[in-house]
């Protein structure tokens, strides 16, 4: 995150994170040794070793039972490996506490509740809680700040007053992540952002994640279902199968028929459109 102090302004905030996108480094954000899980007696992991980049867009794909939700799950801590590590840049997530890691790392799961009173700038707010020692109460300059941003990123100022379950599901979904931008946490991890939305939403909330990262410098991991989505919007994937990585790399030098057939099993041609691959998934 930025360092600010008490006294932030709404453009402090917008100017510093516009600047902290040319900051990027292209170093380890995740890495992942040894990964053993299971559940019960069905073992998704064995063993598994990942390293995820600073920087980028990476999108975890893979067909259902691949793992790709239940890594997503271990790299934010839902779920404690049986075996192996997982390390945030150089920290093991098992050591860090949930409000410092909270600091570093703000999720959006895949299914998301609150209560049909709150209001969005309320949920937004709530993204300030890692700040704030127990029993504290008041907001500060920063708070504000933070989540004037969120909102005004989100394109939901129009709506802030509004409850949250009054809102449509691609509004409700830009909610949940105005909520985890207040954060001020320099990753983002998103669950099947997409699901349960009409087309129209899903390009906007895959937008947004691309502007989230390209204007403002966040490093984002997502899991989603629909392969050319992926594709289109990733700087790199993680193919899942049988809970192995069976490739990795840049969408463009990546995808083929023949990984396909290997991720999902199913016989599809590739094309390409506007210099990204393009499955003909008829």
């Amino acid at each position: 995150m930025v360092n600010r102090d008490e006294n932030t302004t709404y453009a402090q905030v917008e100017s510093e994170l516009r600047g902290a996108s040319a900051l990027h480094a292209s170093g380890s954000l995740f890495t992942i040794r040894g990964l053993t899980f299971a559940y019960g007696d069905q073992v998704i992991f064995d063993g598994l070793d990942l390293t995820l980049r600073e920087g980028l867009v990476t999108t975890l794909i893979g067909a259902n039972g691949s793992g790709k939700t239940t890594l997503f799950n271990l790299m934010t801590k839902q779920l404690r490996p049986q075996a192996g590590d997982v390390y945030l840049r150089r920290g093991n997530i098992a050591y860090i506490g949930l409000r410092d890691f909270a600091r570093l790392v703000s999720i959006v799961h895949q299914n998301n509740t609150a209560p049909g009173d709150l209001s969005v700038e309320k949920l937004v707010r709530y993204g300030r809680e890692p700040y704030h020692g127990i029993g504290q109460v008041a907001s500060t300059e920063e708070d504000d700040a933070m989540v004037r941003w969120a909102i005004d990123t989100c394109d939901l100022r129009g709506f802030a007053e509004k409850p949250v379950a009054s809102l449509s599901g691609g509004q409700r979904q830009r909610a949940w992540i105005a909520m985890a931008l207040a954060q001020g946490a320099r990753v983002l991890l998103l669950d099947e952002p997409t699901t349960y939305l009409d087309v129209r939403y899903q390009l906007d909330i895959l937008r947004l994640v691309r502007r989230l990262n390209r204007e403002f410098g966040l490093t984002v991991v997502m899991v989603l279902h629909d392969i050319n989505q992926s594709l289109y919007y990733s700087d790199e994937v993680v193919a899942l199968a049988g809970g192995r990585i069976v490739a990795q790399g840049a969408p463009e030098q990546l995808v083929t028929p023949q990984l396909v057939k290997k991720v999902y099993g199913v016989d599809l041609g590739i094309t390409e459109i506007n210099g990204k691959p393009f499955v003909l998934a008829v």
